[in-house]
């Protein structure tokens, strides 16, 4: 394990909040993957570790997470409470699904995320190759209050406005954000949304196909099942490293 320092946080709700560290010299990642982060327990002195997905890209020297905050949780109602100074546990073997060699070649990338599921986006879509690889991306982040939308809003803002990425960015990627509690812009759960075909009225995009879409898919388990079932629904095929395909799924979060 190595043992990193916590450089900032910040609150968005009560709920969400973000965090970054200092990043070993010698780790590696691939955009989309997650690693095993936590704390000392107090009682045990045994590491208290969950999965979380790396948010920051790989190629920045600090790495940042995005996380729910739960009041009685074994480790985020103590992490929820980390400030700059603070040490954090991190895994030494990042894994995942969510990695760009799992899929093959189409036009357009549909990355579908709810709550806190839009954290290994966060590293993709600040990686070069996925702007080589694929036309057209969608951002799509559901979310219960507008409030909850605000990390991925400050994202992709930030990405337009980057130096190196701003370009590709402002042509190539499509924030797509609805909420499913308070009125908003966009209400409805992204199943509804693309079951019904209003993603694709509302950005002008045929409905989803084996022959020119991929998607990758993190969030809550009933948006995991519901959007697996709509790809399977368009003839689509799950992927994997060993076997590439159409679809993929981050489950670590959800079993």
């Amino acid at each position: 394990m190595y043992q990193e320092t916590v450089l900032n946080t910040q609150h968005y709700t009560d709920s969400l909040f973000s965090f970054s560290t200092t990043r070993p010299e010698a780790f590696r990642f691939r955009s989309g993957e997650f690693i095993m982060l936590g704390l000392k327990d107090e009682e045990t002195g045994k590491p208290l570790l969950r999965a979380y997905s790396i948010a920051s890209a790989a190629w920045e020297e600090e790495l940042s997470f995005f996380s729910i905050k739960v009041p009685n949780g074994p480790l985020t109602s103590r992490l929820q409470n980390i400030t700059a100074g603070d040490q954090i546990i991190l895994s030494k073997k990042p894994t995942g699904t969510l990695v760009l060699d799992a899929l093959t070649p189409a036009k357009t990338l549909y990355l579908v995320s709810t709550g806190t599921g839009i954290a290994p986006f966060a590293s993709l879509v600040r990686d070069p190759d996925l702007y080589e690889r694929f036309e057209r991306i969608v951002l799509t982040h559901s979310c219960r209050t507008v409030a909850e939308l605000d990390y991925g809003k400050a994202l992709v803002q930030d990405l337009y406005s980057n130096e190196f990425l701003g370009e590709l960015a402002q042509q190539q990627l499509i924030h797509y954000t609805s909420t499913t509690r308070e009125p908003s812009q966009r209400n409805g759960r992204i199943t509804d949304l693309i079951e019904s075909g209003q993603v694709f009225a509302d950005l002008g995009l045929p409905p989803l196909s084996p022959e020119n879409d991929r998607v990758m898919i993190c969030g809550s388990k009933a948006m995991l099942n519901d959007t697996k079932a709509l790809c399977e629904a368009a003839g689509m095929v799950e992927g994997s490293l060993s076997k590439p395909g159409d679809f993929v799924i981050e489950r670590a979060f959800v079993d």
